[in-house]
């Protein structure tokens, strides 16, 4: 099958690739010029020079292709340089349906988030919003919505990796955010990070089971973690523990509305906002209705932090 890849040399993209060309599939990748590190498989695959900006290039990406998969998603904007969540994770989906209903391909798949909701930060408005536009597309679509992805970052961006260098690398200790004035909760709000690699099988399944046409997924990994716990096992799997003690997230978003338009400063406003919430599961684990089994969410799962 050939498979159009948005956003195919990204974190979760670079493994979706991988698996793809494993099952036997022959990915086509919109490859942004100069943009970040290029996945080893990459020169196995024909690519389109462009941005998603681009309809002309998003055009000849998905043409000739069976199935579309979009995969861009951003974690923080850079309004300087036109990285905005309203233009990569909503209007580049409006683009490549576009796209794809001129060129008659009718599969398309999307990497949503758990937890989308319209009335939510400008990253959960923007996903849910472009669920929605899918929706109302009359393409045959599927939508993904992970929790929090782990895995080998292959040079991208990376929870663990993040939070191994921002906050267990830190001499100061770790926070455990917590809302309100009182300290009774602190780090107790629960996510349910699944596992990068169960995310591609995933699509992968997707692509050639036509009984998940229509269908949204919830991808979470076995079993939800507390923030504390997740600070304490990336800490064992570095060998480390780690001091935690009690953070405001009033005073950590204070501070952060002061800070975080700049790129070092490690956390946002909206970040913290959805930490807060938590990010797990409560409605069913979409991998349970695929047939699939998730990796667990520990110290062995997180060897590569020490690579």
């Amino acid at each position: 099958m050939n498979v159009s890849l948005i956003g195919g040399t990204g974190f979760v993209g670079t493994h979706l690739g991988a698996r793809l060309i494993a099952d036997g599939h022959r990915p086509q990748l919109l490859v942004r010029p100069g943009g970040g590190p290029r996945p080893d498989w990459l020169a196995a695959c024909a690519t389109v020079s462009g941005d998603v900006g681009d309809d002309d290039a998003v055009a000849e990406c998905v043409a000739g292709c069976d199935a579309v998969v979009y995969l861009i998603g951003i974690l923080r904007e850079d309004r300087a340089h036109g990285v905005t969540f309203e233009e990569l994770q909503f209007r580049g989906v409006e683009r490549t349906i576009s796209a794809a209903r001129r060129v008659g391909v009718r599969r398309f798949l999307l990497m949503s988030a758990n937890g989308v909701k319209r009335d939510g930060t400008p990253y959960q408005r923007t996903k849910f919003l472009a669920e929605e536009a899918l929706k109302a597309s009359g393409l045959d679509w599927t939508i993904f919505r992970p929790s929090v992805i782990f895995g080998d970052p292959q040079g991208h961006m990376e929870l663990c990796t993040q939070l191994k260098r921002d906050i267990i690398d830190s001499p100061l200790p770790a926070p455990l955010f917590y809302p309100g004035l009182l300290p009774l909760n602190a780090g107790t709000f629960e996510l349910a990070p699944v596992a990068v690699g169960d995310v591609a099988a995933a699509f992968c399944h997707a692509l050639t089971h036509a009984d998940t046409i229509g269908q949204t997924y919830d991808l979470c990994g076995p079993g939800a973690h507390t923030w504390k716990d997740i600070l304490k096992t990336i800490a064992a799997a570095c060998g480390r523990t780690k001091l935690m003690l009690p953070a405001p997230a009033l005073a950590v978003q204070a501070v952060a509305a002061a800070l975080d338009r700049f790129p070092w400063f490690p956390i946002t406003r909206d970040q913290i906002a959805m930490l807060l919430e938590g990010n797990r599961c409560d409605g069913g684990n979409g991998f349970e209705r695929l047939g699939l089994t998730p990796t667990p969410f520990d110290a062995a799962s997180l060897a590569y932090l020490n690579t």
